[in-house]
């Protein structure tokens, strides 16, 4: 990574036009994923994120799936303007990265922990979400652009038989990612001061 920390934490947006230009290698991403697997905290220990990378025709794949769902829920008539920007929003990119919690391990803490078990699913959520932004950062850091996208679980149940996904693991998030094909727009920002209090 050329970028520092604070750079990269900074420059991380949501981009949502890319090309599917290689300008990282499949290995170098397969590496970032691996490694925030391995090395993200998790509540108890438990590790139970589990991520699909797909690549090409497979990420490809994952957003006609979700047109083909959306389809079924969207006027004829707004069905352009939804699929003009799942294929050059999502679609377009390198890959996409699938985001899952394996409800057994979350399921057996809850059994083996009872005091705890209302706190498990919730916490489940935020290694989750951890690994989500290690990896979307880590992204940022190669020079790829991404955003996360949620329609789960409207396509849980064809990405489980399309890549024979375990019925324990459950859906949470889609990073699309690619090559940016553009900044993005100035970001406003509320006062931190009045979100920090510091004693």
């Amino acid at each position: 990574m050329s970028k520092s920390f604070w750079d990269t934490v900074k420059g991380r947006r949501s981009i949502y036009g890319f090309s599917n230009e290689k300008i990282v290698s499949e290995e170098r991403i397969a590496e970032i994923v691996k490694d925030a697997v391995k090395y993200t905290p998790s509540a108890f220990n438990s590790q139970s994120t589990r991520i699909v990378v797909l690549f090409d025709e497979n990420s490809r794949k994952i957003w006609d799936i979700t047109l083909n769902e959306l389809k079924k829920y969207t006027a004829e008539d707004q069905f352009a303007d939804t699929e003009n920007k799942v294929n050059t929003g999502f679609a377009s990119g390198y890959g996409t990265i699938l985001f899952f919690e394996d409800q057994a391990v979350v399921k057996g803490l809850m059994d083996n922990f009872p005091l705890y078990k209302d706190n498990f699913p919730v916490w489940s959520q935020h290694t989750n979400a951890m690994h989500q932004y290690i990896i979307w950062a880590a992204l940022e850091a190669e020079g790829l652009g991404a955003s996360l996208q949620h329609y789960n679980p409207l396509i849980d149940s064809a990405v489980q038989k399309e890549w024979d996904i375990p019925d324990s693991w459950k859906l949470v998030a889609q990073m699309p990612f690619g090559k940016p094909l553009g900044e993005p727009g100035e970001k406003d920002y509320s006062d931190v001061d009045a979100r920090v209090k510091i004693f």
